[in-house]
This record gives C-alpha cells, sequence and structure tokens, in this order.
C-alpha cells in the first residue's frame, strides 16, 4: 500500500501494523515550526544516539527554506546510507532491519537511514575447524563483518554479491558470492534461480538453505561444503566455485563440491606438497576403515573363520567363550553405546563433555569386558573405528560415514563379505548418481577428468595447480 500524503493515516496505518509492540518508537516532532514529522524505529535495532545526533540534531536546529522539499531535508542530514521509501510494506521492512525510517507531512515518500545498532560478536577463531598453521579468523553472525573479511582476501572488481531477502516470517538476508569470469555462467544462474525459488517462513541458520538447495535432499551425503573459514571461502570461490552467507549464521555453504573435496583440509594447502599428499593418503585409508572395519570383523567372525590365522583366531575365540551374544549385536551395543557417548560429550559444557566420553568410554568398555557382554577384540575394533572417524575432516561427512556404518553392519551380520560388498556397491552407485549444483559428486574420477588429477589424492605444487585455475578462468570467459 503506498503511503498517503497525510502523515496522521500514515503514522496511524504503520502503528496499527506493528501493535502491539512495546519497543517501536513513533517520535512526532515539528520542523521550521510549522512542518509535521514522525520518526519509526525500534529501540532495541536502532543506534538511538546516532539518531539523536544526525537526524533530529539536523532538523531541529536548522530552518528549511521549504520543508515540503524532501531533498533538502534528505541534504540536511549527514547520513550517507539513505533510500526513499514509498510503501507502507518499505517502511516495515526498514524498521525490522533496524533502520529508523522519517515521515512528513504533505509527501508521499519517507526517508530510510542506515543507522541500525551494531552489535555482534567478535572475529574469533573457528572451534569447529583448527589449524596449526593458517589464519585463525573465522565468520560470525553479522553479515557485514563476514562480506569484509572475504573483501580483505579477495581484492578485485569482479568479486560480487547479489543479496536475497528469504523467509516469509523472518525476511532474512541471505547473499550469494562469486568471482565474475571465474565461476561459471551457467552455475550463477542456477544457484539464483534455486535461491529465488525458496519458500519458507523463517530461515534461522545456512542449514535451512542447504536442504532447500540439495540436489537430492533425501541422500546421507553432504553436497554443500560448511565451513566457518574465510580463508577456505576466499579460495574456493577462486577455484570457480560459489559460497552463500545467510545473516546470523557464521557457516558460509560452498558449492559445487565433490566427495573427495570433503576429505580435503586448509592446512593441505599450507604445509610442503609431499606431507599434504602423506596426510591425505592417510586420510582416505583411515574413511575406509571408519566405514569398513565393524562390518569386516562381523563377517570373518559370522562366516569367513577360515580367512583367520589360526593362531590368532582361538585367541578371539578365547575371549568370546562367555559372551552370550553374537558378533552383530556384540558389535551393534558397542557402537550405539560410543555413538551415545560422544553425543553426550558434545552437548555438555565443554568443561566437563571432554572427560565424560574419555572416561564414559573408558569405564563402559572395561565394565562391559569384565561382566562378559563384550570381547576384548570387539572394544579394540570399535575404538579403532572411532579414532578413525576422528581424521575426516568435515563434520557433515563424518555424520554420513557413521549413519552409514549401521546398515553395512546389518548386511554383513547377514551375508558376510557378500552383504559388505553389496553395501559399497550400492553407495558407489548412489554417489554416482549424485550432484551438487548440478555437478557430479564422484569428480574426477566419474566422470574422468585428468586435468585435476592433480589435487585429487595427490597435491601437487602450487605452480602445477595454478595452471589449472588459469585454464579454468581462459575457458569461462
Amino acid at each position: 500500500m503506498d503511503l498517503s500524503e497525510k502523515l496522521e493515516d500514515n503514522v496511524q496505518g504503520i502503528q496499527n501494523q506493528f501493535h502491539p509492540n512495546m519497543d517501536l518508537i513513533c517520535y512526532e516532532f515539528i520542523i521550521n515550526q510549522d512542518k509535521q514529522a514522525a520518526l519509526f524505529y525500534f529501540e532495541s535495532l536502532s543506534d538511538a544516539n546516532m539518531i539523536d545526533r544526525l537526524i533530529l540534531g539536523s532538523l531541529l536546529n536548522n530552518s528549511a527554506p521549504s520543508t515540503n522539499d524532501i531533498e533538502w531535508i534528505s541534504n540536511q542530514i549527514q547520513v550517507s546510507n539513505q533510500r526513499r521509501v514509498r510503501t507502507v510494506e518499505e517502511v516495515i521492512d526498514e524498521v525490522n532491519e533496524g533502520n529508523p525510517v522519517l515521515l512528513i507531512d504533505n509527501s508521499p515518500a519517507g526517508i530510510a537511514f542506515g543507522l541500525t545498532k551494531k552489535e555482534g560478536r567478535s572475529v574469533e577463531e573457528p572451534l569447529a575447524e583448527p589449524v596449526i598453521r593458517g589464519p585463525r579468523e573465522g565468520f560470525t553472525e553479522t553479515l557485514s563483518v563476514n562480506a569484509s573479511l572475504l573483501r580483505r582476501r579477495i581484492k578485485s572488481a569482479s568479486f560480487k554479491m547479489v543479496s536475497f531477502k528469504i523467509g516469509r516470517q523472518s525476511k532474512t538476508k541471505v547473499t550469494l558470492y562469486y568471482i565474475e569470469g571465474i565461476a561459471s555462467q551457467a552455475l550463477v544462474e542456477e544457484a539464483t534461480k534455486r535461491l529465488s525459488d525458496i519458500s519458507l517462513s523463517g530461515v534461522m541458520d545456512s542449514g535451512y538453505i542447504e536442504e532447500a538447495l540439495a540436489d537430492n535432499s533425501y541422500s546421507p551425503f553432504p553436497q554443500f561444503l560448511s565451513t566457518e573459514r574465510p580463508d577456505v571461502v576466499a579460495a574456493s570461490l577462486i577455484e570457480g566455485r560459489i559460497a552463500i552467507l545467510v545473516d546470523g549464521s557464521p557457516i558460509a555453504l560452498i558449492a559445487p563440491i565433490t566427495f573427495f573435496s570433503l576429505l580435503q583440509t586448509p592446512e593441505d594447502y599450507y604445509q610442503m606438497f609431499f606431507f599434504s599428499t602423506f596426510i591425505r593418503c592417510l586420510r582416505y585409508v583411515f574413511v575406509c576403515i571408519a566405514l569398513l572395519a565393524p562390518s569386516a570383523y562381523i563377517a570373518v567372525l559370522s562366516f569367513h573363520q577360515e580367512m583367520i590365522p589360526t593362531t590368532l583366531m582361538l585367541s578371539i575365540s578365547k575371549s568370546r567363550e562367555e559372551i552370550p551374544f553374537p558378533a552383530l549385536i556384540e558389535a551393534l551395543l558397542m557402537e550405539i553405546t560410543f555413538e551415545a557417548l560422544r553425543e553426550a560429550g558434545t552437548r555438555l559444557p565443554k568443561q566437563v563433555g571432554a572427560a565424560v566420553s574419555i572416561v564414559g568410554a573408558l569405564v563402559i568398555g572395561e565394565a562391559a569386558t569384565s561382566a562378559g557382554l563384550v570381547s576384548s577384540p570387539m572394544v579394540m575394533i570399535v575404538a579403532i573405528t572411532g579414532i578413525a572417524s576422528f581424521l575426516i575432516p568435515r563434520f557433515t561427512l563424518g555424520l554420513s560415514i557413521r549413519l552409514l556404518r549401521f546398515p553395512i553392519m546389518l548386511l554383513s551380520g547377514n551375508l558376510g563379505f557378500l552383504g559388505l560388498i553389496l553395501g559399497v556397491i550400492a553407495i558407489v552407485i548412489h554417489l554416482s548418481k549424485l550432484h551438487s549444483m548440478g555437478h557430479p559428486y564422484l569428480a574426477p574420477v566419474a566422470p574422468m577428468n585428468r586435468s585435476i588429477f592433480k589435487d585429487f589424492l595427490l597435491r601437487d605444487k602450487w605452480s602445477k595447480l595454478d595452471e589449472n585455475l588459469l585454464r579454468k578462468e581462459r575457458t569461462n570467459r
């Protein structure tokens, strides 16, 4: 609805829209002794000191040649961030953003001033993504601060930001970042279309956006890389990806990604390439252990005892003499207990969380072994599996591996190695069909792309990696 030229009608209409709100300020005053004006803002969102000094101080202490002229008022107030509003809906949106809105009598337009109260968490090191060598800065919940952290790293006019408002009630600001000429136009257009099509009542975190944009929302595998690190986002943008940041959330989303990019860490690129390659290969091995170790142990004990050396088999049989459960039930009990302890350690206050999870695992493991409920080799297998899962650098991928471990265990407990192989084949088929923003999830393996193999299993020297970036930039331009 358009604003009326009568200030009284505008004030009444806006107050009716906001009623009841105790922190809404509607300050009515007189300009130049004869012109009525009203200033709307939320006490909890706007900077009251700046409003008093820059807006009210400028208007009440100066005489206007013609206060009907809204341009004179705009020039009189020394605030660079100003915007015209011409509808009641625009006034409501600006006030909800924390921007005070000035309306005057006999004018069908108002002025919104960018005087939002600047409050928020300071820039700190992200606790979930620590590095030994590398930057110590992390995103905060304030979108403007996050944008500044990225602009400090990408000082280029090609660095673009596109803003959206998503959420019928929350009207959350969501920003799409990309580098023009490096990110493909098709990718940018697809991301823009998907963001524009989101229809939600509210957006409280980037996780809402991640689920809404996913190519396959029923897949257990993450289709966006989530990170709190500005250096990771900046590097991904330079590689031709896009990033999405949500106001109120310190977690950025990066796409497109591959399964293998989820196993890479920022530190892979801050150390010498041969160290990074060794650690990366170790990570691939332990991902397989985290997924398959309990299932392989169950399959061997239940169906394929001949694969174990006789001496070792006798030792395992001796430890299992008094165990009342088959290997499958034994493994499920231990794995579920371990996952419960890990979740409890995460949810408890950090001062006691680590101690509870470690001490709890030791005490329960020892007590269960002494009581004859589980065998010592099973405790070792579960412990090795847990340690292997800690090597997965991305929490979201770690959750996927932990979830998929259980159905593979059930298959192995009923079909032996045949069940294990069927489970692995099903996962590979699913991954080969999966996409991230339209890009294959198993690239560069499927489809094969030899030019990207320099940063797949091995981490080549920067001089070689930069050749790929230059080639990609020329292609997109």
